[in-house]
């Protein structure tokens, strides 16, 4: 089996937070990873999150062979938009939490677009004004444990993230991933979709945490409609690659293996 893993991380959470996850997943596979999306001056953010697919193809394109694909939230969004264009580039797909947007849900995206209540469906309205300096690390970690969105966290992830999601700034220590990036990824969710399902080629499986709030039952049907398509769930919330990164790493073990069984079976 092929031990190349292409990680995509969740808006706002750079890869280096996902340490334990990836660290679950060794040896058996090698994680590469772009450290932040959204940064690369080439690729700002732009409409449907185009630019954001042209550079992770950038960076699969440089692989030299084919990759398993795995994405947080917008990670798997990315890895599945990239997929549909460039099938070659995978051998298949794992989004955690991430929504497969039916008609349904593009075109309610696009209205909030047009008519200007899209911070009020995403969490966009949420990170506007949010705390982005600290004074130190142990301040910065009481901060985000007191906060419900890392409240579940594994105690090893919330420090990975505030270890790595944090930089020094003069005395202190400030937010790496741009607030402004984030709010403009969440502003600009596609509301277009990157073609049929059925034209997927590569196997695609959906897991979705069974108290996410981003991820409804709904998304699934989508997987429905891809020939190797299939949908999961597991305990946790929209987080849980973060609340219970080895669980979730034997998860992704046990999707790879039964599908280069598959695979092999059909040579």
């Amino acid at each position: 089996m092929s031990r190349a893993i292409f990680f995509a991380h969740a808006n706002g959470f750079p890869s280096a937070t996902y340490g334990k996850l990836f660290d679950a997943l060794a040896p058996e596979f090698e994680v590469r990873r772009l450290e932040m999306h959204g940064h690369d001056p080439r690729f700002p953010v732009n409409a449907n999150w185009g630019n954001l697919v042209d550079e992770l193809l950038f960076h699969l394109e440089g692989q030299g062979e084919p990759v398993w694909g795995v994405g947080h939230s917008l990670g798997g969004l990315l890895h599945y938009h990239a997929a549909m264009r460039r099938p070659e580039l995978y051998r298949g797909v794992v989004m955690l939490d991430s929504p497969t947007l039916t008609f349904a849900d593009q075109w309610v995206i696009r209205a909030a677009k047009r008519f200007g209540f899209i911070d009020r469906i995403t969490p966009a309205g949420r990170t506007l004004g949010r705390r982005e300096d600290f004074a130190d690390f142990d301040e910065a970690l009481d901060y985000f444990a007191g906060k419900s969105l890392f409240r579940r966290f594994d105690p090893d992830c919330l420090q990975d993230y505030v270890r790595h999601g944090l930089a020094r700034q003069g005395e202190g220590l400030r937010l790496r991933f741009d607030p402004a990036t984030e709010i403009s990824i969440y502003r600009n969710v596609p509301h277009t979709a990157p073609g049929s399902p059925r034209g997927l080629v590569v196997p695609l499986a959906l897991v979705r945490g069974r108290h996410s709030r981003v991820v409804l039952p709904h998304h699934a049907r989508v997987l429905r409609r891809v020939p190797q398509g299939e949908s999961l769930s597991v305990p946790g919330g929209h987080m849980f690659p973060l609340e219970r990164p080895r669980d979730t790493a034997e998860l992704i073990k046990q999707i790879f293996a039964r599908w280069q069984r598959r695979a092999d079976e059909e040579k």
